[in-house]
């Protein structure tokens, strides 16, 4: 019945609207439910760099049962654990890793940006600063965010050679079986000079990349790769080799660069990608 009802939505093109709804409304509870748990905690503490609250801790989140196993097994960067999100606002973890950066390190006030399912605070952030073009290959979901967000496939970019000075694909690469097809692509839409900023969730501890491109089944690949529409866990060196494949240069921050930043409640050791296309 689910199916049927899911079908009949979809061909009335109100499916994905009604999931952006619901999610919104969700998560509009979910952050005034935390604004009143957690005003206990109020005051020295962690600092958002969107809402400028400041809490003891933040909110946690942990990988549920099926996942945990993968993650843990792999030692995957992936976003989860005790400071997640914000109880103000809900700006997760690597939202706020990327504010950092990007307004520390990156020149893009009045620039070109090419943003991927854009997440609320980040994209609220650029948007009144840059020339933002927010797209998602579902836009459908993103339209509580902007309702301009338009249709793009990462693999096949409808846009002209050096469109963006700027790209951003915070955790992206992981759902594209064709991943090194949307890094070229992001590579030939970028000017010279362009930066991408493309996290993953990765591991130190693999040789391998895990992938199998023959698995199309959600549960076989959340117990594999620890989400269900992931199609991979990239192994690290191998995850910067398909990037420099596709013509970048790489620039990886990581600690103790990014120490600075933990007052901010960012994700544990995760290391930043910063893709650079040469002049």
């Amino acid at each position: 019945m689910k199916k049927v009802a899911k079908r009949l939505l979809l061909q009335m093109h109100i499916y994905h609207p009604l999931q952006s709804f619901y999610r919104g409304s969700i998560n509009f509870s979910k952050k005034k439910y935390y604004q009143f748990t957690y005003s206990k905690y109020k005051g020295k503490g962690f600092i958002c760099n969107y809402c400028k609250a400041s809490y003891e801790k933040f909110v946690p989140e942990y990988p549920s049962q099926p996942i945990e196993e993968s993650l843990n097994i792999n030692e995957v960067i992936a976003g989860y654990g005790a400071n997640v999100y914000c109880p103000n606002c809900m700006s997760k973890n690597r939202e706020r890793l990327l504010l950092a950066v990007i307004q520390n390190r990156v020149q893009f006030k009045k620039k070109s940006i090419l943003h991927f399912s854009p997440e609320k605070h980040l994209y609220d952030f650029l948007n009144t600063q840059a020339i933002v073009s927010p797209v998602d290959i579902l836009p459908g979901f993103y339209q509580s965010i902007d309702r301009s967000t338009a249709y793009a496939d990462a693999t096949n970019l409808l846009f002209k050679d050096e469109s963006f000075e700027i790209v951003i694909a915070n955790h992206i690469m992981e759902h594209i079986p064709e991943d090194i097809q949307a890094m070229k692509e992001i590579h030939r839409v970028l000017k010279p000079g362009g930066l991408a900023i493309l996290q993953v969730p990765y591991s130190e501890k693999l040789k391998k990349t895990i992938e199998d491109p023959f698995i199309n089944n959600p549960i076989e690949q959340e117990k594999l790769y620890g989400q269900k529409d992931h199609v991979r866990i990239y192994a690290l060196n191998d995850y910067l080799s398909r990037l420099k494949t596709a013509g970048f240069k790489i620039e990886v921050l990581a600690n103790p660069e990014l120490e600075v930043y933990k007052i901010y409640a960012i994700q544990e050791n995760e290391k930043v990608f910063i893709c650079h296309k040469e002049k």
